[in-house]
């Protein structure tokens, strides 16, 4: 498994600035963080004491599947859930406090690769709590508790072999558009698949997949139809949804940088909201992506107003916010031609003026990397031609109150001192009627 240096060419990542980038940028975001997980894997096998035996003859033979069916062992490297067990191990190593066996899953991993190779393989992997996780698969349940390593076989058919001990595949679900243009894990097993204390209680029932697949049919005919940008990026980096937990009203979306390829969201209500959540999370998506190859802010001890939080923010969180806001704007700027409703025109006109605000901003901090101030310029040029296209005179009143609220709201919640950056305004262009 080759180790390769990543840089994003200029013209990638001017497009990228721009709020897009396609199914093209997206390859090479999902390209970068494949050679990231390989880099974490590689600092384990380093790092590992306990447990290294079996996670270095788990590595031998990912190489060994890799000359066979590259796309095999590629596809279990990218699972999102991998890179989250990858960094978290390696943080533990790095501080001399591992879980005895956690280097170990290494196995596992080799052997979902065998699986999908059609391979027979033999590999140690760890049971923790009467159970194997198969990172993209599922979870096997074991008659024994406790931690510990078992041998685990599989043969060219996919059968699994654990010798005398009795198990059970409990499997992770998928789910596809009617179209199968787009097939997605639902990981509710992986306990690397997100933040423990976020994710929900057991499993989505029966019910609530359905309601989940009809959402993504609609999302991704919208998406195909109206916005294949998204969509083609959408395919690209996407191979994972987790149900979390939502709020008392509403709902709940997230992306992480440990989980690339995974958005982490409570039940859709309908395949608008999931759509326009995809816009959102891709920008996240690939920004942190981004940010892994390329430095785009300074440190900075000072704290901003966002648009769209309750709480001040670091420069770095207000550029993440602002970058997946474009991404807002632009999904309900064609959007709003679609539906024509008043809601999708305030949405446009709203989050439009408020990611041009925080551009401005961001370039007024002064703590942005050469790199930084194209990206971040080439944002401003999208979002400046989009102020200037027209909105119905009622859509823009209402947009404008709401950021005033929201910016009202703020100053007596944190304070008015402790706004950073832009003056206390919305700009906006004269509304069309």
């Amino acid at each position: 498994m080759e180790l390769r240096p990543h840089r994003l060419p200029t013209d990638v990542l001017d497009r990228l600035a721009a709020g897009g980038g396609g199914a093209e940028a997206a390859e090479h975001l999902t390209a970068v963080q494949y050679s990231r997980h390989l880099l974490l894997i590689r600092g384990i096998l380093d790092q590992a004491v306990r447990g290294s035996e079996s996670a270095h003859r788990a590595y031998d033979l990912l190489a060994d599947l890799a000359k066979q069916a590259p796309d095999a062992v590629a596809q279990v490297i990218r699972y999102p859930a991998v890179g989250a067990w990858a960094r978290q191990t390696l943080s533990r190593l790095l501080r001399r406090s591992p879980d005895p066996v956690e280097p170990a899953q290494l196995g596992a991993i080799a052997a979902v690769a065998a699986i999908r190779a059609g391979v027979s393989a033999c590999v140690e992997v760890p049971s923790s709590g009467g159970g194997i996780m198969l990172p993209s698969i599922g979870r096997l349940s074991l008659e024994t508790d406790g931690t510990q390593l078992v041998k685990l076989r599989v043969d060219a058919s996919g059968a699994i072999d654990l010798g005398e001990s009795r198990t059970d595949l409990t499997q992770l679900h998928r789910l596809a558009s009617a179209d199968k243009a787009i097939d997605l894990v639902v990981d509710d097993l992986d306990p690397y698949r997100w933040v423990p204390a976020d994710v929900i209680d057991g499993r989505l029932s029966a019910d609530e997949l359905r309601t989940w697949e009809s959402c993504l049919d609609t999302a991704w005919r919208m998406l195909d139809e109206h916005h294949w940008t998204i969509a083609g990026e959408l395919r690209s980096i996407v191979s994972v949804l987790t149900p979390i937990k939502g709020p008392e009203r509403g709902q709940n979306s997230a992306s992480a940088r440990d989980t690339f390829g995974t958005i982490a969201l409570s039940t859709p209500p309908d395949g608008r909201w999931l759509a326009c959540t995809f816009a959102h999370e891709i920008q996240h998506a690939k920004l942190g992506a981004i940010l892994d190859v390329v430095d785009l802010t300074l440190p900075d001890a000072r704290e901003y107003y966002a648009p769209w939080r309750p709480d001040p923010r670091p420069l770095s969180g207000l550029l993440q916010g602002a970058y997946a806001y474009l991404g807002v704007a632009g999904f309900w700027r064609r959007q709003r031609l679609v539906d024509d409703d008043e809601w999708s025109h305030v949405e446009f006109a709203h989050w439009r003026a408020s990611a041009f605000e925080v551009t401005e901003t961001l370039l007024g901090s002064g703590r942005l990397t050469p790199e930084g101030d194209r990206f971040v310029s080439g944002m401003r040029r999208t979002l400046s031609a989009w102020m200037d296209e027209p909105v119905p005179a009622a859509a823009q009143v209402t947009a404008h109150h709401e950021a005033a609220g929201h910016r009202k709201a703020w100053n007596a919640r944190n304070g008015r001192e402790r706004v950073t950056g832009a003056a206390g305004r919305s700009p906006s262009r004269s509304a069309h009627p």
